[in-house]
């Protein structure tokens, strides 16, 4: 089996759809990272292996690795039309069915394609994927707000977006093991075992939020839930959210400020003087 090293320097050659590719984590690194970060060998190396393995041709923008500059890693993204071709090439696929989840009035409604009424709220998407050999169609409904990240395109096109999103999933669910490991750019993307991320709070914070909670019973207070924020809007600008971190800097503030208090009584009561 070829090392990471000759990975990086020595192409590898497989098969895409009758055409023969050739690939090296040189010309990946050359050629293919999007995002201005600097992606490391492994990741490179994880990127190479995702095309080989799964047939995809990232010169045709297949797949996409990118990574954006800070210490988190790199993303592998498979494009949406990477799947329908894996998807139709499969010899038990039979179609699929896709839409968008609407509240209209006090009603959940599940329409076909992705045109809604004007006073129409979007709730999720829905698709329904068809193998010859069940009888059971493969359903996924997906919630916008977890999907949602946004960006341009779901601010101008958010239909459409869940819509892909749902026929991604429910393709990946009726396919595992043909469509397992991709995922596009619109999915909780995860990052792989032997990639660490960085972690999202340090453990002084976590140490400061317990004193916050423990110390001489004091507590933080924590935001009630936003169960009606508006689904267009990402979660970090809603109001209560906001509410909540600020509650939350206030309370790791006062905590340190309690800190250096006590401190400051201990040097006093050990003093001489």
């Amino acid at each position: 089996m070829a090392s990471e090293n000759e990975l990086m320097t020595k192409p590898v050659t497989f098969d895409v759809n009758g055409e023969e590719v050739k690939l090296s984590g040189n010309m990946i690194k050359q050629y293919l990272v999007s995002g201005g970060g600097n992606v490391s060998d492994q990741e490179v190396v994880l990127f190479l292996n995702l095309c080989r393995f799964q047939h995809l041709n990232p010169f045709l923008k297949e797949a996409f690795l990118v990574k954006f500059q800070g210490e988190k890693p790199a993303e592998i993204i498979v494009s949406k039309e990477a799947f329908m071709k894996r998807a139709e090439s499969h010899p038990e696929y039979d179609g699929f069915e896709a839409g968008i989840v609407v509240q209209r009035k006090d009603e959940l409604v599940e329409i076909e394609g992705s045109v809604k009424l004007k006073d129409d709220i979007l709730i999720g998407g829905w698709a329904k994927v068809h193998r010859k050999d069940r009888e059971r169609r493969i359903k996924v409904v997906v919630d916008f707000g977890e999907f949602s990240k946004g960006r341009a395109t779901w601010k101008t096109m958010p239909q459409n977006m869940i819509r892909k999103v749902a026929i991604v999933n429910a393709l990946r669910e009726a396919f595992p093991d043909y469509l397992g490991a991709m995922y596009t750019e619109d999915d909780s993307n995860p990052v792989p075992s032997n990639v660490q991320e960085e972690p999202v709070k340090s453990e002084k914070i976590n140490q400061l939020e317990s004193i916050a909670n423990s110390t001489q019973g004091r507590t933080i207070k924590q935001a009630e839930p936003f169960e009606n924020a508006d689904p267009f809007v990402e979660p970090f600008e809603n109001d209560a959210v906001a509410e909540y971190n600020k509650t939350k800097e206030e309370a790791v503030q006062e905590t340190l400020n309690f800190d250096r208090e006590e401190r400051s009584d201990d040097s006093r009561g050990d003093s001489p003087f």
